[in-house]
């Protein structure tokens, strides 16, 4: 038994000067035998480590295939503007997916395997033995990993083989072409600070709850509360969707003495009630996180805060501009309505806006 064997200090002495041991089966006891390392098995070159000429033959096969992206990665774009999706349409949003995806998918693969084709016939295939060890950060251990990686430059010929190289960059760089058709197609096609400049609000339109479109009374915005905002006439909007991601509000009321308002802007809340764009303008999420307490609107996508109290200035994230105000009045009826558009583009800020 094994808590007898600890006790016995002649079994503890074998193990020590790794004397064998033995192993008892039944009645008969069987020593075990010690196995020496067989080594590795021999190396086996490979022709194009025999043959240059089908060294060079395995070079250019790599090179064309990276080249071989290059066009499929073209024509995922051609194949995204010859085949336009049209609303309603479920045959072209088919020949669109259809090939696109094709385009795309054949040129990652073109990729994959001229890089395994590249490290099948081209680097080094000698066997290699690592002993395991612990890894620390130290220098010598840094300095062993930069020789590691210089190796591994010149066995695998990155450096030395312009053509692969060469080829390679540019089948990574078209690869990404279909993306930024695609992404660039999403937003707007003219000049996006007069695209964002302009919503639905206009000079008495009413504000209205999202998405029932029931209109607001100033009497019903009590301390605290925070309404999500719609003009009255989205619902009826052919770009409804569109329209909406430049006109969404969020309507708030705090106290009058709280509302640090600037010059100019002392009409544009009513009783202090105030409404500000929803769109941050950071990349454009929406705002949705309102802090009762401490009057702070919060992005959640980036953690952009805004200060209500300070005309939604900056004072935390990335957001590089204070979210644009709606102003606001009251109808003969006591409902909420807007005095006129935004007075600058609402959402993002990372293209040129005018001064």
């Amino acid at each position: 038994m094994a808590d007898h064997d600890d006790e016995n200090p002649e079994a503890g002495s074998a193990v020590a000067h790794h004397e064998p041991r033995q192993i008892s089966s039944g009645t008969a006891v069987i020593p075990t035998e010690q196995f020496e390392n067989p080594g590795e098995p021999p190396h086996r070159p490979r022709v194009t480590d025999k043959d240059p000429q089908e060294e060079k033959r395995a070079e250019r096969q790599v090179s064309f295939l990276f080249f071989l992206s290059v066009i499929f990665s073209c024509l995922a774009v051609a194949a995204y503007i010859a085949f336009p999706i049209t609303p309603g349409d479920t045959h072209s949003i088919r020949l669109n997916n259809l090939f696109l995806g094709l385009g795309i998918s054949l040129g990652l693969l073109s990729i994959g395997i001229g890089a395994v084709h590249w490290s099948k016939t081209l680097m080094p295939s000698r066997e290699l033995t690592e002993m395991r060890h612990l890894t620390r950060g130290s220098e010598p251990t840094r300095q062993k990993a930069a020789e590691v990686f210089e190796l591994g430059n010149k066995e695998s010929g990155f450096g030395r083989r312009a053509l692969i190289r060469n080829s390679l960059f540019g089948a990574l760089v078209a690869f990404i072409l279909p993306g930024v058709v695609i992404f660039r197609d999403l937003g707007p096609k003219t000049d996006p600070n007069v695209v964002l400049k302009h919503t639905l609000w206009k000079k008495g339109m009413h504000l209205t709850i999202d998405p029932t479109g029931t209109r607001i009374k100033a009497s019903d915005v009590t301390l605290g509360s925070v309404f999500h905002v719609i003009p009255e006439n989205l619902l009826t909007s052919e770009d409804m969707l569109e329209e909406k991601a430049k006109a969404a509000v969020l309507l708030m009321r705090l106290k009058p003495e709280d509302l640090h308002e600037p010059a100019g802007r002392e009409n544009w809340q009513y009783n202090g009630i105030v409404a500000y764009s929803k769109i941050c303008t950071h990349v454009g999420c929406p705002v949705a996180l309102y802090e009762q307490q401490t009057h702070h609107l919060l992005c959640p996508c980036h953690q952009s805060t805004f200060d209500v109290t300070e005309n939604c200035k900056v004072i935390f994230g990335p957001a590089s501009r204070p979210l644009p105000q709606l102003p606001i009045m009251v109808d003969d009826e006591g409902y909420l309505v807007a005095q006129s558009d935004f007075h600058e583009p609402v959402g993002p800020s990372f293209w040129e806006r005018d001064k």
